[in-house]
Formats: C-alpha cells, structure tokens, sequence
C-alpha cells in the first residue's frame, strides 16, 4: 500500500481494536489503480475457533447490489434490446403497473414492497415472486414520488432482463459482467462459492428491529416480506445463499465491488475491456428523480440504480453498513464489505480518513 494512504490503514484498524468491527474488507482505486486493498477479522466465528477472513471472503453486502442489478439491464439497453422510455409491459406482457424501464430502475415504479405475503422459503421462488409483482397495483401513480423498491428491486429489474435476454440475472452477471471484468461477486451462488461466505452477525440484538421500523409502515412491509431478509438464520443459509434476490443478496469481495465502480468511472472500459458506452455510463450516473423518498423518509436523488450524492460521487450504500461508490470529482472508487451488521459510521469515517490523504 502507498505510504500516502497511511491514515487509511490505521483507521481501518481502529475499527477492529475498538470492537466496532469484526470483519471486512476495504478496496480502494485512485486515479486508475487499486491503492488501497485490506482485509481483518472473522469469516466465521472469532478468536481461536474462528477462521480469518481472507482477499476471497465473500460478504453479503445488502442493497449494495442494487447498482450491479440495474448495469445488467442497462447493458441490454447499451445494445438497444431495451428502450428505458418504453413501458415495462412492452417486455413483460403479465406486468400491470403502467410504468416505464427508467422508472423501475429510479425507485419511482410504485412496487416497493411485495403484495403477497410470503415465506421464507420464497426467497428460491423466482416465478412467484415476479408473478406477485406483474400482477400488483401500485402504490402510487408511477414516476410520481420515489420509495426504495427494499426487496422488489432486484425481480422487477431481473425479470426484464429474463425476458429480454432469455438468462436469469445472476447468470447474466456473471456471464456478461463479472467474468469480463474479473469481478469476484454474484447473485445466486454455487457450492464452492457459498463455502467462502462470512457469516453475518448482528453489532447489537436490537439491530433487525431497528431496521425493520414500525409495524404496518411501509418500510416493514417492504422489507419483512418474504420474511427472513433480517434473519441470521435465512442469512447464513444455503437457501439465501444460493437464491437470487438481487435487491439485497449480492455476495461480493470489496476488491470486486470497487474494480466494477472503476470500470463506471473509466467511462465502462476496465483492463481494455469495454462493457458499456460512456455515453450509458453519462446517463445511468445522471439525477432521475430528486425530492422525498416514502420508504427511506428523507430527500434522496436517484440515478438509474444508485444514488446521487450532492459531492457528485453515485453509488450505495446496504442495509448493515456494506457500501460501494465512485467519487468523480476526487478521482477514486471505494468498497467496504462488512459482516458486522450496524451503522454507515465506519465506512464514513474511512471516506473521511481517504479524502484528507487526497
């Protein structure tokens, strides 16, 4: 590592003297080149009984795989498969909702929870959960107001590129995505990928109730259905494990994340490989919408899968405190992937450690 980013390290290790963390990992790119590439604490476990987490860990980074979800449509619409102004329906016939491609990728379709209630085990049950979904009314007049689609997300946007394509969306990633770009992260995984997971934990017992929010409202129905999302039972699954639920069951390195906002920053061209036109790269990383959010209770700008931030840096954040963005202005991309399920507060404080070494 550059001596530069010396304050980086040593905050970064803070976190684990100071219990506030128990494993992670943390990649950093400046100016075109990883700079920054650390790995502590647990994969499984702690102390003598547990095992180190490693460069290959694979943590399960929430709503962070919002934006790897959306690139995968809006590679199709690179090619000109898929028109963002056309309704949803024009590929999707059962779809009722009366909302365009770019609404669903802006958080503005009006699907932000799933209408049914199910089980747990529904989270391995594409068709039913996309069924739930095309068959729905909406919450609110589509393009009208945004609310994060929590859970939905993932199918609204998967299903489309299903059937436009003919692949589910993990296949796809993986396909058209991670194996040209070399990025180690997917939706749905195998076997032998399952075995280098980290085990989610909670900071605190108090942590999935918080989250949750208050019974009835729209947060706890977007995000207690199907149930399981908040469970460390359901997490630490094979079920989990190995479903595709995009919206917020990516498992991903830190290295893989900040490699894929690298790629975006370059303008969709990482190690020679060109994966999207600058010119999606210019309109996916543009404010789409920008007023109050019904889910997140807050003003929030969305682009077409992640959000805007008023620095001018694009990216997520996932439930948990995994986070993963590109700054353009400062010239970086930056990934934390974290088992330690609590607060924003780390990964803040190593952006803020970064930004004084710049």
């Amino acid at each position: 590592m550059h001596p530069r980013f010396a304050p980086v390290r040593d905050c970064f290790h803070d976190l684990f003297t100071s219990g506030r963390e128990t494993g992670a990992g943390l990649t950093i790119w400046y100016d075109g080149q990883p700079v920054v590439d650390l790995v502590g604490g647990f994969r499984t476990g702690a102390g003598p009984d547990g095992e180190q987490w490693r460069p290959d860990t694979l943590a399960n980074v929430y709503s962070v795989g919002k934006p790897v979800a959306a690139l995968c449509l809006l590679v199709l619409v690179d090619r000109g498969s898929v028109d963002l102004d056309s309704p949803v329906v024009r590929y999707w016939p059962e779809f009722r909702t009366p909302a365009t491609v770019r609404q669903v990728l802006s958080h503005t379709a009006g699907l932000p929870a799933f209408p049914v209630p199910r089980p747990a085990t529904a989270i391995a049950d594409w068709a039913l959960l996309a069924g739930d979904l095309a068959a729905a009314d909406p919450e609110w007049l589509p393009g009208s107001v945004a609310g994060e689609h929590a859970w939905t997300y993932g199918h609204l946007v998967g299903e489309l590129v299903r059937r436009v394509d003919g692949r589910s969306v993990g296949r796809f990633l993986a396909e058209e995505i991670a194996g040209p770009w070399r990025l180690d992260l997917g939706f749905g995984l195998a076997e032998a990928a399952q075995r280098r997971c980290a085990e989610m934990r909670y900071g605190d017992a108090g942590w999935p109730s918080r989250k949750l929010g208050e019974p009835g409202s729209l947060r706890a129905r977007a995000m207690g259905n199907p149930a399981g999302g908040l469970d460390l039972a359901v997490l630490n699954s094979p079920l989990w494990r190995g479903a595709e639920m995009p919206a917020v069951n990516l498992h991903a390195t830190a290295a893989g994340l900040a490699r894929l906002y690298a790629g975006l920053l370059a303008g969709g061209v990482l190690d020679g490989v060109r994966l999207v036109s600058p010119e999606l790269v210019t309109e996916a990383t543009r404010v789409q919408y920008d007023g109050p959010d019904l889910l997140l209770d807050r003003i929030a700008r969305w682009t077409l899968g992640m959000q805007w931030e008023p620095d001018g840096s694009w990216g997520m954040g996932g439930l948990g405190g995994s986070s993963a963005w590109a700054d353009p202005e400062r010239g970086y991309t930056l990934a934390y992937a974290t088992a330690q399920l609590a607060e924003h507060d780390r990964v803040d404080e190593l952006a803020e450690a970064l930004h004084s070494c710049l």
